[in-house]
């Protein structure tokens, strides 16, 4: 009976070993796959890969710093601040140019810049010219974004404008709604007091909108 059992459990190790290997190869493969058949473009509209896409560049830093060259950011990779007591970062990325200013260099961990540059050229920009006719000249603060400025000098306050009820409430509404699109984390006025004069988008996958 007791060798019975350790069969049992070798056998049961062996399974979970296979079934985590298995797993692995899936993963490893299915990113290949993906490259194949629908390759990320920043400039392209984003589209049924395109979470997949950011899930895997969260995951894998290499590739996604891969996709930051394929696209042609301006961007040097960022010195390791090893995380100590939930402080620090790794796999960043200093951001030197992304088509609007923020107001100086921006550095993000890879897997949350791509996310804004998306949202920077998909959402924002879209929507500025469409409710504005008028492109973004600027945002401001990284994910912890306040305002927007246009460039005819339009200035648009999250503190000030998300109550509004004409074309800069519309505005800003918009540009959050789309910002769920790309971030795990989106959190605006609507979510509480905190937030009543910015927006904060993170690369999480807590899958909060609000």
């Amino acid at each position: 009976m007791t060798t019975f059992r350790r069969i049992r459990s070798i056998l049961a190790f062996a399974f979970v070993v296979a079934a985590v290997a298995a797993l692995v190869l899936a993963v490893v493969n299915a990113r290949s796959l993906l490259d194949r058949v629908a390759p990320f473009d920043l400039d392209q509209p984003p589209n049924w890969a395109t979470g997949l896409h950011l899930y895997f560049f969260r995951s894998d830093p290499n590739t996604c710093f891969a996709a930051l060259d394929g696209s042609k950011i301006d961007y040097v990779p960022a010195p390791v601040h090893p995380i100590e007591n939930g402080c620090g970062y790794e796999d960043a990325a200093i951001l030197r140019h992304g088509g609007v200013s923020y107001g100086g260099d921006v550095l993000m961990r890879c897997g949350a810049l791509v996310p804004l540059l998306l949202w920077q050229r998909h959402v924002v920009e879209p929507a500025a010219k469409q409710m504005f006719g008028s492109p973004v000249a600027a945002t401001a603060n990284a994910i912890d974004v306040s305002g927007f400025v246009l460039a005819d000098g339009t200035r648009i306050s999250i503190a000030r404008d998300w109550r509004d009820a004409g074309a800069k409430g519309r505005f800003l509404h918009a540009v959050r709604d789309g910002a769920c699109r790309f971030f795990g984390t989106v959190l605006s006025p609507d979510y509480n007091a905190l937030h009543h004069d910015h927006f904060h988008m993170g690369a999480s996958r807590w899958g909060v909108c609000k």
